[in-house]
């Protein structure tokens, strides 16, 4: 698929088959996630692939929509804060790092005909609890990932004009 049109086709899925994602097609979503480019190429990330049968309620206490844990795998995405790159003032590059590696999982998933949902309102408490991860690895943003039932709706976007400025605020 042309990236352009890839951009346009990826939506936010809120519905999904229990189908398993083919291990090729997980295994080039992967793939472009661990290429994804980080600050200083620290890498400081980790991604959790989770398969959701059998522990629904469980994925239920992260983040409570049905749909959430209705897809075969849930991704969770994570930053390593020991070991990010920090900017001379003191700003981790952590959650950027993680948001661009997501960022690449979505689009890979997206062009392996998979559904994503981007969810950053989770419950970080029983994240860690569920997920057992070490104090050391923060949780960042999760995706349910499979085949998506639902249709996308018209994306509404703010236009360039006031999006985008040139040479100063």
């Amino acid at each position: 698929m042309e990236f352009s049109e890839l951009i346009q086709k990826r939506y936010s899925g809120r519905a999904y088959r229990s189908d398993p994602v083919e291990g090729s097609k997980l295994e080039r979503v992967l793939e472009a996630a661990r290429l994804a480019p980080t600050a200083g190429n620290r890498q400081a990330f980790q991604i959790l692939v989770i398969k959701t049968a059998g522990r629904e309620e469980e994925l239920k206490r992260i983040y409570p929509a049905k749909w959430f844990a209705d897809a075969p795998l849930v991704i969770c995405a994570c930053g390593l804060p020991e070991q990010s790159w920090v900017r001379a003032d003191g700003k981790s590059y952590m959650d950027v790092d993680v948001a661009i590696v997501m960022d690449h999982l979505i689009l890979a998933a997206a062009n392996e005909g998979l559904g994503t949902c981007w969810i950053a309102a989770f419950d970080a408490s029983a994240a860690r609890e569920v997920l057992g991860l070490p104090d050391d690895v923060e949780p960042i943003a999760f995706t349910p990932l499979g085949y998506s039932t639902d249709q996308p709706e018209p994306k509404t976007r703010r236009s360039i004009a006031k999006l985008v400025r040139h040479d100063k605020w």
